[in-house]
């Protein structure tokens, strides 16, 4: 039990001659009661904050490896996005060989990759169209490095949820130009 001690008023000799106080007492178990409870009772009531994903759809198993399976791709479709050490992306539309457009190296943001993206993905659109094929949307192709950081390959995964790209996936594997084009220093 808590006591709350306010002194006896001095008691020395001389002087005027007061009157004896008594020591007031205050018990604090109630409150300290009450306190718990509240707590208790926010930390129960209160909900937790969520952790935000993005859901990804990974390809099956392979039993075999040996079976590996190429899908192929319209050029004209298909955009590669390259992810570097320091922040840098390096893209290109079409093949490596014979680009549609690019190399070319861009920031990431709203005037960068995202601009690009909203871009390329309505002129895919308007050939699709043209061929009869208004459902074909644009691919993206992603290839981190190992040089790449994490942060990197969620800002251009965050990028191609903002830009409404459907079809996109993230490819390991480099072509020894691609490797060349990336760690390329800028100029």
């Amino acid at each position: 039990m808590a006591e709350l001690n306010t002194g006896d008023g001095g008691g020395g000799k001389g002087g005027k001659v007061r009157s004896k106080k008594q020591n007031s007492k205050v018990d604090l178990t109630a409150m300290v009661d009450l306190a718990f409870l509240l707590i208790t009772f926010f930390m129960l009531t209160t909900s937790l904050s969520k952790p935000q994903s993005m859901d990804l759809s990974l390809p099956d198993k392979e039993d075999d490896p040996t079976k590996k399976v190429d899908t192929k791709v319209d050029e004209n479709r298909t955009m590669t996005v390259m992810l570097g050490a320091d922040n840098k992306m390096v893209y290109y539309m079409g093949l490596l060989a014979t680009p549609k457009i690019g190399p070319k190296d861009i920031a990431y943001g709203k005037d960068g990759i995202r601009k690009e993206l909203l871009t390329q993905k309505k002129a895919v659109l308007a050939y699709s169209t043209a061929l009869g094929k208004p459902k074909n949307g644009i691919i993206v192709i992603i290839k981190p490095t190992k040089k790449s950081n994490y942060r990197n390959l969620v800002d251009i995964l965050d990028e191609m949820a903002i830009s409404g790209v459907d079809t996109y996936a993230i490819v390991p594997e480099f072509t020894p130009e691609e490797t060349k084009l990336i760690d390329k220093k800028p100029e």
